[in-house]
This record gives structure tokens, C-alpha cells and sequence, in this order.
């Protein structure tokens, strides 16, 4: 991966990654906003790596993922600790590929609710 990506930046640590399922966890310190919560902009961050990450492996090679598509519902406020995604695989399919992903805080409560779409296309020439 690239090691100045988001992800790297983010602090963002994959731990397990499929096509069906990807688990990753991020430190809520340094992704927070003015009054020390967790950013929902973080929690975003964190659904779309995981969503996109996955549907890259699902696409296979010579083809890339793009995203077309993220929502996120905040449920509740991460003050310290890690958060951790859980992407599920909804669709995979030839052209899209959607999940859902959870982001849970260490008390495996749920802080965010996201849902990505991604196109699937071939990759262009010489890329």
C-alpha cells in the first residue's frame, strides 16, 4: 500500500481482509475533532478503506474499484481507545459491489452504521 495514503495517515490497521469480510481498527486519538470525540469524517474514512479495499480484492487484477457511493449514521460518541470496521460484504457483483460496515468502539458498542457502493471496471491501459 501506498505509505501515504489515508490510511497510513489515519493510523488505520487492516487485520483481516477478504471479498466477504475485512476487519480494521483505527485509535480514535489524533481523529478527532475540536471537542475531542471521534470525527464522523474518521468513522467515514475508516467504512470506505474497508469497503474499497474489498472490493479491489473482489475485482481482481487488472480491474480497480471506485467508489460511487457512501452513507453513515453516527449512533453514539468515541472519546478514547480504538474504533474498530467491520465491512460484510451485501453484493458482489461483476460491475458493483456493496457493503455494510459497522464501526464498533472498544466496548464493542456501535458508533457508526455506513453502506458503500463501489463500480467495478477494467483498469485503464498502462495503469
Amino acid at each position: 500500500m501506498n505509505p501515504n495514503s489515508l490510511l497510513q495517515r489515519m493510523q488505520i490497521e487492516v487485520l483481516e481482509a477478504s471479498p466477504e469480510r475485512l476487519v480494521a481498527r483505527m485509535p480514535v486519538e489524533g481523529n478527532t475533532q475540536p471537542y475531542g470525540l471521534l470525527h464522523g469524517g474518521a468513522s467515514v474514512v475508516l467504512a470506505e478503506t474497508l469497503g474499497s479495499i474489498g472490493s479491489a480484492l473482489h475485482a481482481g487484477p487488472n480491474r480497480i474499484a471506485v467508489g460511487t457511493d457512501i452513507n453513515a449514521t453516527h449512533h453514539r460518541a468515541a472519546r478514547s481507545g480504538f474504533v474498530t470496521g467491520t465491512a460484510t460484504a451485501l453484493s458482489l457483483g461483476n460491475t458493483l459491489a456493496s457493503y455494510e460496515i459497522v464501526v464498533t468502539d472498544d466496548q464493542d458498542r456501535r458508533v457508526c452504521t455506513a453502506r458503500l457502493t463501489c463500480l467495478i471496471r477494467d483498469a485503464a491501459p498502462g495503469a
